[in-house]
């Protein structure tokens, strides 16, 4: 028995070198596995037989006969949040309904302006004549128009329009479509092309017959029938006399 003994101990100091040979390799190979990683291309992959997944995270496992496995966890950070971050700036230059509906108001308002100041403050200069005969505010404001009533058009505008049986408009309907900015802004351009057209055909007819227009033609600004209403009974006083 002791003799046996002996022999097992020298066969195991003989073999001891190879055997911590062997531990040292294993640990070199758990390091490299936990510090290397493969993903393929939909977020998940394989290293040394342990799966690397998830959209959020990856997984780096390492497995050996000595240490055992191991897990680390690794947040995913790369692909995802260039995405997000090409996806904010893109939307960071697409303008909302609220901006282009504002936009419209606040330049279409502006752009009539210079009409009426010059048949305000020179209804007699040639340059005025030349800008209030021209057609080109018109288009423009027409242009405008037709593009914020295709942005403001939904499947039921027709329905509101035309809500009673007799396909007449109803107030209810009316104030239904028109709670929409883009509808009113769409309204607003409608009005100014409406007024600023108006106000020329009475600015015209002023110099034609004679008659001051100047206070009309501020009305039209204002409120279009009753510029046409005061220009009406200014004519008639003027033409009288």
């Amino acid at each position: 028995m002791a003799l046996s003994c002996c022999l097992f101990s020298s066969q195991i100091d003989r073999h001891r070198p190879r055997l911590q040979s062997i531990a040292s390799c294993n640990k070199r190979t758990s390091s490299i596995c936990l510090t290397l990683g493969v993903a393929s291309k939909n977020g998940s992959g394989r290293l040394f037989g342990g799966a690397v997944a998830g959209k959020e995270e990856k997984q780096l496992i390492g497995w050996n006969f000595v240490g055992g496995s191991r897990t680390i966890t690794i947040p995913n950070l790369g692909r995802d949040s260039c995405s997000r971050k090409g996806s904010a700036v893109y939307a960071s230059w697409v303008p909302s309904a609220h901006q282009i509906a504002s936009s419209a108001f606040t330049w279409g308002t502006v752009a009539v302006l210079p009409f009426y100041t010059f048949m305000l403050v020179a209804p007699q200069a040639e340059f005025t004549k030349k800008i209030a005969a021209s057609s080109v505010p018109y288009v423009v404001l027409g242009v405008l128009y037709a593009y914020l009533l295709c942005l403001s058009w939904t499947p039921e505008t027709i329905h509101l329009m035309f809500a009673s049986k007799y396909w007449l408009p109803e107030l209810p309907g009316i104030a239904k479509m028109f709670s929409s900015e883009m509808t009113l802004a769409s309204a607003w351009i409608h009005l100014l092309a409406i007024d600023l057209f108006a106000a020329r055909q009475i600015y015209f007819d002023g110099l034609q017959n004679d008659v001051e227009t100047r206070h009309s033609v501020s009305l039209c600004l204002l409120s279009c029938p009753i510029g046409i209403l005061a220009h009406v009974i200014t004519k008639a006083v003027t033409t009288s006399r």
